[in-house]
């Protein structure tokens, strides 16, 4: 157990912190990586990613079917700068609603206040760090102080928010993301909060108390006497209702974890509790360094998602899994999608139509439970 917190009393950093910034890079589209992916990749894992990029393109974003695109991140995608990449998608379109890890929400705050994370190697020595009050991400160098200074900022934000009793962790997220605008002007550029907020995308995370945003709000409530709770079941009614909606589903999966389960949790949950078969997903794209042979979620296959209705069996050819480093592949991946031709589509501006989407699938959903009530008093009555 730490006898205080790192790096006080203050020292000097030893250069620790003097590494290059971390900047949110942009995909801009180029032609030479489209060509590299379609012309070098040709076999093994590059094959695979290659053909990620062309179901993506081809099919989900094809203008002959309206596909529903979740993407979920789980993996330190924030720190490394791949939130560019994710602002990039929302912009054109191609990203309709998010599930991801809180880590990589809280560490997009960041760059959103302005604060530096920077290069470093991860063949330092932890105890030194500790003592100088440097944080360590592998190889992302950042001052302990940064986290008190953005755990302040959420503080404060929940405070002025007027946020009170139960909501989705998508109401929070867009709550928060209207605060980084107003205070933060121009902060969208390199915070994917702010900019979800600004085009309308549903963040949500599957474990929100896993999350220095989550410890915040504990204070919250301990502290200030708050009501403030995130509700899971509002956020799986509200997933349920984004995937129902859908004319076609489809998922981008970076890296596995708890935010893939939640996202593929939606279709099990349409027929296996609310009696309305959806048929699965259509289309299946995952990056991950995860094996199917150790039985955890993570590795699990698109064939294996079949057996529990969270993949059409019918579409396993638009299923693909790269087994890659998802901060390799993703900004590819991304290359490869803004430059396409279908590489832009109007958004669905969901975080807007939660509402109306839920109250669709409870009315169905009441229809069906209605409706089997009388087939098993039918059958009762035959018996």
């Amino acid at each position: 157990m730490p006898h205080r917190a790192p790096g006080s009393p203050q020292k000097q950093r030893k250069g620790f912190l003097s590494g290059k910034p971390i900047h949110y890079y942009r995909p801009t589209g180029a032609r030479a990586i489209r060509t590299l992916i379609d012309e070098g990749f040709q076999a093994f894992n590059a094959a695979r990613l290659g053909e990620a990029c062309r179901i993506f393109t081809d099919k989900m974003l094809s203008k002959e079917h309206d596909t529903t695109i979740g993407l979920t991140i789980a993996g330190a995608l924030t720190p490394a700068g791949l939130g560019g990449c994710i602002i990039s998608m929302m912009d054109r379109g191609l990203v309709d609603f998010i599930i991801s890890t809180g880590a990589n929400l809280y560490h997009d705050l960041h760059y959103a206040l302005n604060f530096t994370l920077r290069r470093g190697s991860p063949f330092v020595d932890d105890r030194v760090l500790y003592d100088e009050g440097v944080i360590r991400i592998y190889d992302v160098l950042f001052p302990a102080q940064v986290l008190l200074d953005t755990d302040q900022f959420i503080r404060e934000f929940l405070v002025q928010s007027g946020l009170d009793g139960p909501v989705s962790s998508a109401d929070l997220h867009y709550a928060l993301g209207r605060h980084l605008l107003k205070v933060r002007p121009g902060c969208d550029e390199y915070s994917l909060v702010a900019r979800a907020a600004k085009c309308g995308v549903p963040i949500y995370t599957s474990s929100p108390g896993d999350s220095s945003i989550g410890m915040n709000i504990a204070y919250h409530e301990l502290m200030n006497g708050a009501r403030l709770m995130i509700d899971p079941n509002r956020d799986v009614n509200e997933v349920c209702a984004l995937i129902y909606a859908a004319e076609k589903n489809g998922c981008v999966i970076l890296g596995g974890g708890s935010p893939k389960n939640f996202y593929l949790q939606g279709q099990p949950t349409l027929w296996e509790v609310y009696n309305i078969p959806k048929g699965g997903n259509d289309y299946f794209i995952q990056m991950t360094t995860d094996q199917v042979v150790w039985g955890g979620l993570s590795g699990a296959t698109p064939a294996e998602a079949v057996s529990w209705g969270k993949v059409n069996p019918g579409v396993l050819p638009d299923t693909a899994v790269a087994y890659c480093d998802s901060t390799i592949a993703f900004p590819l991946f991304c290359e490869y999608a803004v430059g396409h031709k279908n590489g832009r589509r109007k958004r669905k501006g969901l975080v807007h139509r939660r509402a109306e989407l839920v109250a669709s699938l409870e009315k169905e959903a009441r229809k069906r439970t209605a409706r089997a009530a009388r087939d098993r008093a039918r059958k009762a009555a035959k018996a």
